[in-house]
């Protein structure tokens, strides 16, 4: 049997060099795996970016449909569009394909004509972004995923293609004044903090896996109401309606294309916008705006703003609002405690260089990961009181410390340390809550 290898190989079109795997040279399928991932270091991607000549177009969209060999699929269509230079996040898994990217200006013909010629894809809706500095993402990613959204539900534990009634800008305006009419906004408690619809209701969730349950539950007693779901481009509104259809709600609709559509079709026929703020994104802008409402405050200070960063500790990159005042202030991190170690480790880095000048033309071909590194080791040098108080988000949303332990913030940082985008004092989901009830 042969024997799997992963060498390298100069990428032409790029300028980079990409990971590629082989189980033969004859292998059929291996061809399509010539091109994996990325290995160019974020840095250089970024500089590469800013120095485009041509503009660039973020496009959204997702369907679901049946793959049955996802991995070929995934490599197909990186094989493809990295030669069309695309940019994005991109995930497929057995359920169809759910992606977010940036396309060349002068290759969305191509990338158009690509796309009517992959099964499934045919006449496949595109969003396109409202608030675009062609900045969005700086390089391409596509991942297998078991679901295109994560559930938590069983497969098979209800019909995902039983789905709600599509509508329209216009229909959704409308459907918003009809009596008993209940608008919910199934994203997480940080894209809802920042804009929403006039009157929604936003579950306090962390995620969609813990949303569905507790929408349903909000929802108890209104199962005859009319029902008007959105999200940023519409895909967690196609399995949420037809789980709510599941649970026995008759008038479930939804706002086809997702926020994304929505405004692109408010400001192309005039219609009146009723989404106030900004629309949470999640690429490298993290935030379109919409209207001029500023609905958030800073989570360090409670002054008006809506802007999303990451903590500058990279140890941490704790996802919150913070005002360019608390930003100066703070050195763009997230708590007293992470800018210390953010001053120690660029302490130390300078003291480095000026001890050995001649390291610096020896630049690790990943810094986000050397600063990584070294800040979690500055990390380690504190006492454990003040390491116990330190917290990010993983993945699920759950409050942990950095060595992975759940635990609570003590009571000497829990002004300025909380779970992801929450503000101080509303550490814990207070699940099933509605923040902005209608």
């Amino acid at each position: 049997m042969p024997v799997r290898v992963r060498p390298s190989a100069p990428d032409h079109s790029a300028g980079g060099h990409w990971a590629a795997r082989f189980c033969s040279s004859e292998c059929p399928r291996c061809f399509y795996m010539t091109v994996l991932h990325n290995k160019v270091n974020r840095q250089a991607l970024r500089e590469r970016l800013m120095k485009e000549d041509f503009r660039r177009i973020t496009v959204s969209f997702y369907r679901y449909f049946y793959v049955d060999d996802v991995q070929a699929f995934r490599d197909a269509l990186y094989l493809k569009w990295s030669t069309l230079s695309c940019l994005g996040r991109i995930y497929v898994a057995h359920e169809g394909i759910n992606a977010q990217m940036s396309v060349p200006e002068h290759e969305m013909g191509a990338f158009m004509e690509h796309l009517q010629s992959v099964g499934g894809l045919q006449q496949v809706p595109l969003k396109i972004a409202v608030d675009d500095d062609g900045r969005s993402f700086i390089k391409l990613n596509v991942k297998v995923r078991a679901k295109l959204v994560a559930d938590g539900l069983a497969d098979g534990s209800f019909d995902v293609t039983n789905v709600g009634t599509h509508l329209t800008a216009e229909e959704f305006n409308r459907a918003m004044d009809l009596p008993g009419a209940v608008v919910v906004d199934m994203r997480n408690h940080y894209e809802s903090e920042v804009g929403r619809f006039e009157g929604a209701v936003c579950p306090d969730a962390d995620t969609f896996r813990d949303e569905l349950p507790m929408v349903a539950q909000i929802l108890e007693g209104k199962e005859e109401h009319p029902v008007l779901l959105y999200c940023t481009g519409g895909i967690r509104c196609e399995k949420a309606s037809a789980y709510l259809r599941h649970k026995g709600f008759s008038q479930v609709h939804q706002l086809h294309g997702g926020i994304i559509d929505y405004v692109r079709q408010v400001r192309t026929q005039n219609l009146p916008n009723r989404f106030l703020g900004k629309n949470f994104v999640f690429d490298d802008r993290m935030g379109e705006r919409i209207s001029d409402h500023v609905l958030a405050v800073c989570h360090q200070c409670a002054k008006p703003c809506d802007d999303h960063v990451n903590c500058a500790n990279t140890s941490c990159h704790h996802l919150f609002i913070q005002c360019h005042a608390c930003r100066a202030a703070y050195c763009g991190c997230c708590s007293m405690e992470c800018q210390t170690i953010l001053e120690a480790h660029n302490a130390e880095q300078a003291s480095s260089l000026s001890l050995f000048p001649e390291s610096s033309s020896f630049e690790s071909t990943s810094p986000e990961s050397s600063s990584f590194e070294s800040t979690s080791a500055v990390f380690s040098t504190l006492e454990p009181s003040s390491r116990e108080s330190i917290y990010h988000g993983n993945a699920d949303g759950l409050a942990t410390s950095t060595n992975g332990a759940s635990a609570k913030p003590s009571a000497a940082t829990q002004s300025t340390v909380y779970r992801k985008g929450r503000p101080p004092g509303r550490e814990e989901a207070a699940a099933p809550h509605a923040v902005y009830p209608a």
